[in-house]
């Protein structure tokens, strides 16, 4: 019921820590794109005013606390008012989340686990990143506790695992594919993409899909300063005062990576990146339950420098899909993440109309 948008926009002054201002913005629009992180600091009025007042919400972010907070504070409120909240929606974890469902949307059969590899090229200056990012992961680490705790209060139903379990791999490993060494990726593409699978199967019975994500490292000489960064940031965190080390000296305590000024223009411009997702399953008319896995798919998601140019183009898209394509979302408002809330829409399409490529490496085998 609300008036179309105008050809002129204006300029609306709001504050996160003015409530008021919050609602009066709320109440002029059909959807909020919510930018204020770190989340767990700033996101949360935002998401309050929308809800009450009746705008839907997107957000970027890449914080499971705040994630899962927003879930069980607002997600039965979100359903009353019929508005969508739907987070992670930028390179926290649009690419890895609908990446999993285009994998699964390809294989001819029952796609029953993923894993997936991150590769970031970046031209001669390198790539850096905003310290904001460093210090949602700070605050991170230091609240895993608090976080299992919120895990507990939703109490989660437990996804069944269907066909062969995937196996975890270790910390360090050397990666045949990619003739270099991977980790475990630290960001939030795997919680995310386990309370979509947990959704699409509570709503719609679809074989939930395991996932596993990594990030391709480099060699040695990369594993050598991964190792020391990563033992004294594990070290520093536990601590008060090495965590206000830690948010003080970002480019220090990250060799280079996390800098307050973040990236140049040059650097964007020369950074990119690509997800390989390895899949597997069964073929059609095998039964998962029974026997190992059949069939195998390689699919990858290719996309511009991902912290500022994939996520705008993730975040736009997400919101276009919200208001265009409405009769695809779930039937009733809440508190989404994005395969949960676009599994159905023409996301994927206006992705790859936009520079973000989803496409299939080799064809499904059994």
């Amino acid at each position: 019921g609300k008036a179309a948008l105008g050809a002129e926009v204006g300029v609306l002054l709001c504050d996160v820590g003015d409530a008021a201002s919050l609602a009066a913005m709320a109440r002029q629009t059909r959807l909020v794109l919510n930018c204020v992180g770190p989340y767990r600091f700033f996101g949360e009025p935002v998401v309050e005013a929308c809800v009450e007042n009746g705008a839907s919400c997107i957000d970027i972010s890449g914080e499971p606390q705040f994630l899962e907070g927003m879930y069980l504070k607002y997600n039965e409120k979100a359903a009353e008012k019929g508005v969508y909240v739907v987070g992670s929606c930028g390179f926290d974890s649009i690419p890895a989340d609908m990446g999993v469902l285009y994998t699964r949307d390809k294989l001819q059969g029952t796609l029953t686990a993923v894993e997936s590899f991150l590769t970031v090229k970046s031209g001669p200056e390198g790539a850096r990143i905003h310290d904001g990012t460093w210090k949602s992961a700070v605050y991170g680490f230091m609240d895993q506790d608090n976080l299992r705790k919120l895990r507990k209060k939703i109490g989660y139903a437990p996804v069944p695992v269907v066909g062969a379990k995937l196996k975890r791999r270790g910390l360090l490993f050397y990666n045949q594919e990619f003739r270099q060494y991977s980790v475990p990726f630290m960001g939030s593409d795997v919680s995310v993409v386990k309370r979509s699978q947990r959704y699409l199967h509570t709503e719609f019975q679809e074989t939930p899909v395991q996932y596993g994500a990594y990030v391709n490292i480099g060699g040695l000489g990369s594993v050598i300063k991964l190792m020391f960064a990563g033992i004294l940031f594990l070290l520093l965190v536990k601590f008060s005062f090495g965590r206000k080390l830690l948010i003080k000296y970002p480019e220090f305590f990250s060799a280079g990576r996390f800098t307050k000024k973040g990236p140049t223009q040059k650097q964007i411009d020369g950074t990119s990146f690509t997800m390989t997702f390895f899949g597997e399953g069964y073929s059609e008319g095998q039964d998962p339950q029974h026997g190992k896995p059949n069939v195998r798919i390689c699919t990858e998601v290719k996309a511009p420098e991902p912290g500022y140019v994939t996520t705008s183009i993730a975040m736009v898209q997400a919101a276009l899909s919200l208001l265009d394509d409405a009769a695809c979302l779930p039937k009733q408002g809440g508190v989404y993440s994005p395969g949960a809330a676009f599994s159905k829409t023409k996301l994927i399409d206006r992705l790859n109309k936009h520079g973000v490529e989803f496409s299939v490496i080799s064809k499904p085998e059994a």
